[in-house]
């Protein structure tokens, strides 16, 4: 996990360390995640500390300290500074792949996450002027703001995504499809317009 972390850092995204699978051996319990709370509800992927947005850093020396202090820890990719991520359901993230790739539209990086949901990292839409145009990255689009598209998360400031190869408290693991390495961020509103179509294709 420290290497991927420093990976991410070389490449100027901010990372912070995250909950993980506990040992199995190391277990008193049945937890599926290593933080405190009983029934975590996201369990190994969700930052340990509540400081995470202060925590993230692309600083080597630091992620190195970071990952030296919980070498087990999984690795969070923190969203609106760099890259945002639009993040879809599998049957759409994968038609959309497709689509994308009959139509010569290069997608960027992209993730499949054990939640069953496919993400599309693109540039950071940074501050706009209004805050309304904003979205809710904790829950889906309202139907009636945006109808084909409901069942999309668009991560920007204030969320985070789980980074390869990351493991969930399932025991499953966070992968890449297409390794950001070779995949420069694409303009999100054009990987927008293909989602939206795919949406109402095959829906949500």
């Amino acid at each position: 996990m420290a290497l991927a972390a420093m990976r991410y850092a070389a490449m100027g995204w901010p990372v912070c360390p995250g909950a993980y699978p506990p040992v199995r051996a190391q277990r008193s319990d049945d937890r599926a995640c290593s933080c405190d709370r009983i029934g975590c509800p996201a369990p190994g992927a969700h930052p340990i500390s509540p400081t995470w947005q202060l925590q993230a850093t692309s600083d080597p020396e630091q992620v190195a300290r970071l990952w030296k202090a919980t070498p087990d820890a999984n690795v969070i990719l923190v969203t609106g500074r760099v890259f945002d991520v639009l993040d879809v359901p599998a049957q759409v993230g994968t038609a959309a792949l497709a689509r994308m790739e009959r139509a010569k539209v290069r997608p960027g990086p992209v993730a499949i996450s054990a939640g069953n949901r496919v993400l599309f990292f693109v540039l950071t839409r940074g501050a706009p002027a209004d805050e309304d145009e904003w979205w809710s990255c904790r829950l889906d689009c309202e139907p009636e703001i945006i109808e084909d598209v409901v069942g999309l998360r668009w991560h920007t400031r204030d969320s985070y995504v789980l980074a390869p190869p990351s493991r969930y408290g399932s025991g499953q693991a966070a992968r890449w499809v297409r390794d950001p390495a070779a995949s420069p961020l694409p303009d999100s509103v054009r990987l927008l317009e293909v989602l939206a179509d795919v949406f109402e294709d095959v829906g949500p």
